[in-house]
């Protein structure tokens, strides 16, 4: 595995930055090692919901990870506290744009190439995982 740091700037939107630079980059398999930051506000659609929720800042980042690839896109779980402490996390959706700074490390994974093919079982894009 190759490690990479990036850092987002303010303004920059969180998931579109990271798919924008799989794709820049032709990551064909990697993931968050870690990532520390704050967001102006949080897109996040929370477990078994249809809708995404918007959730207003300052946030801190508390925990970013997930998979990413140049095909199929990445798929993101968030952890953000506002100015109270309060906790909310869950799917990363678009719009989640950054107020500071999201200073990431990103694994690439020699070797291997992740794409989403529908499961029949779930019903969702899931992770399909092969050689490079």
């Amino acid at each position: 595995m190759q490690a990479t740091p990036i850092r987002l700037e303010p303004g920059d939107d969180l998931k579109q930055r990271i798919d924008r630079l799989a794709w820049e980059r032709g990551w064909r398999a990697a993931c968050v090692i870690t990532c520390a930051g704050s967001l102006q506000v949080a897109h996040v659609r929370f477990a078994d919901q249809a809708d995404i929720a918007r959730i207003t800042g300052p946030l801190e980042i508390i925990s970013l990870s997930g998979t990413v690839a140049s095909f199929g896109g990445s798929h993101l779980h968030i952890a953000v506290a506002d100015e109270k402490g309060r906790v909310f996390g869950g799917h990363l959706k678009e719009g989640s744009i950054v107020r500071t700074t999201a200073e990431i490390v990103i694994g690439v994974l020699d070797g291997f190439a992740f794409h989403r093919e529908i499961d029949a079982q779930t019903g969702y894009p899931e992770l399909v995982i092969g050689p490079a």
